[in-house]
């Protein structure tokens, strides 16, 4: 338990120092934001602080950080320092710097703003491979919710009828102005999915079950390596791509550059306390990391959340668990589909603020993901993890970039880079080893990657050098 409230400390002092830090380098100023100059009624509407940081955080979480770290608790508590130190360094930054960014160009995609800063190869790269991850998330986001409330339902409303009800709700959240419904439901679906994080270490400490201490060893009872699985499968409770397809919706709704801190980076540390919360109530609770894998294999993310809760909290526990896994992923799902359409109407050039131009891109957009919910989740989950975690990659890149352009001090652009470089060996390595990948022996695979991620800070480096020397003869001038 120790470890567990240290960790708490170590998120807290990670907003109000390192967040801080962050802050300074970008520079937030007075300057009148894209929900006042551009209101369009949509998607550019203007929104009090606290409403847009609940929105944020139900944007980014859903069940991210319930089920990505119940199954990243596998590994043991070594996950723990992930989410911390994964979340301040990176996750937090990443979410803070896309969304500044993302404010400053008018609230653009991470699609547009790659093709601002890295190129129009990358901008034409990041506008499919986004659009493509957010369609991975939105229909993951509909077949969990659905398969637990047919449970809980008669048989004649089996799981593809649910689906049909999930995905025309998906079609009234994507179309609708992000005041009137998202505006209004998400705000109070945040505050549910803290409460049940909150009820969890309510029901630890009252249950006195043991929250076992930080270690680097490896207790996954299947064998899997921590490197790069880990790292795979905790992303939005430490850091995370699909963030930075939402961040920019809510670019568009802030009323002040100075509350991004609060918003962006306050809402990631927020759902790293509720990753660390459910990798510490799952482990506790079953008793160990065999226990936890097996319920996992047995009863599926959705049934050991209701096991955990109910378990601890009784009836009360039961409420929140069926709230929380069916609300917060489908709150993830209708912004993943919502977001798709921003990006496809910045590649069509469609205004948005006519309801037949986004008819136009929803309709198609939810058709298609209406297919792919017929997939198999298990695979749709390996190949979004795997997708989520490189789209993270190329959003740090996106913010290094900008930093080496803008910062007054080019070595602050190391805040970016640092963690940037450490996703290219995530994610490469992990294609090359996974199954739905090349299936490469970790003795080949391991110092590829490695090769890989030193080839990537080598060229940055490089670059930082250059722009440095450039700073210094231009200062040199001046005087």
């Amino acid at each position: 338990m120790i470890s567990l409230i240290l960790s708490f400390i170590v998120l807290i002092a990670g907003y109000f120092i390192y967040g801080r830090v962050v802050e300074r380098v970008f520079s937030p100023d007075d300057r009148q934001t894209p929900a006042n100059r551009l209101n369009d009624g949509v998607d550019y509407v203007p929104m009090k602080t606290w409403k847009a940081f609940l929105v944020q955080l139900l944007n980014i979480a859903g069940t991210g950080p319930i089920f990505g770290a119940l199954m990243g608790a596998c590994f043991g508590p070594v996950v723990f320092l992930w989410i911390i130190f994964g979340s301040v360094l990176g996750g937090a930054v990443h979410d803070y710097m896309v969304g500044m960014i993302s404010e400053r160009h008018d609230g653009k995609s991470i699609a547009e703003l790659s093709g601002i800063y890295l190129g129009n190869i990358p901008k034409w790269g990041m506008r499919l491979f986004s659009v493509i991850l957010l369609l991975l998330t939105g229909t993951v986001f509909v077949n969990s919710p659905a398969a637990l409330i047919a449970k809980l339902t008669p048989e004649s409303l089996g799981v593809n009828f649910w689906i049909i009800v999930i995905l025309v709700y998906y079609v009234l959240a994507t179309l609708l102005p992000i005041d009137k419904i998202i505006g209004k439901l998400y705000p109070v679906f945040g505050v549910t999915l803290i409460v049940m994080a909150l009820g969890i270490v309510f029901g630890v400490v009252k249950g006195g079950y043991t929250v076992p201490e930080i270690s680097f060893e490896n207790l996954h009872p299947e064998g899997l390596p921590i490197w790069p699985y880990m790292f795979i499968t905790v992303a939005c409770g430490a850091i995370s791509g699909f963030h930075a397809t939402q961040s920019p919706m809510i670019s568009k709704c802030m009323t002040g550059e100075k509350e991004g801190r609060k918003i962006f980076y306050g809402a990631m540390i927020c759902e790293s306390f509720i990753a660390l919360i459910w990798a510490a109530g799952g482990v506790a609770f079953y008793g160990a990391t065999g226990g936890l894998n097996n319920a996992l294999s047995t009863l599926g993310q959705s049934g050991v959340v209701y096991d955990i809760s109910t378990g601890m909290l009784g009836p009360v526990g039961g409420v929140l668990a069926i709230v929380g896994v069916v609300a917060c992923p489908i709150t993830s799902g209708d912004t993943a589909f919502r977001s798709a359409r921003l990006i496809i109407s910045e590649i069509a050039g469609l205004n948005q603020k006519t309801i037949k131009n986004r008819l136009l891109i929803t309709i198609p957009l939810l058709g298609l993901g209406a297919i792919l919910t017929q997939l198999d989740f298990n695979v749709l989950w390996r190949y979004f993890s795997w997708s989520n975690q490189t789209l993270a990659m190329i959003s740090l890149w996106v913010a290094t970039s900008y930093l080496l352009k803008t910062a007054k001090n080019k070595y602050f652009s190391l805040m970016t880079a640092l963690p940037a470089t450490f996703m290219v060996g995530v994610s490469v390595t992990y294609i090359l080893l996974a199954k739905e990948g090349f299936r490469i022996d970790k003795a080949i695979a391991y110092p590829i990657g490695a090769i890989i991620s030193a080839g990537f800070f080598v060229f940055y480096l490089v670059k930082l050098r250059k722009l440095q020397k450039r700073n210094v003869r231009l200062k040199i001038w001046i005087l």
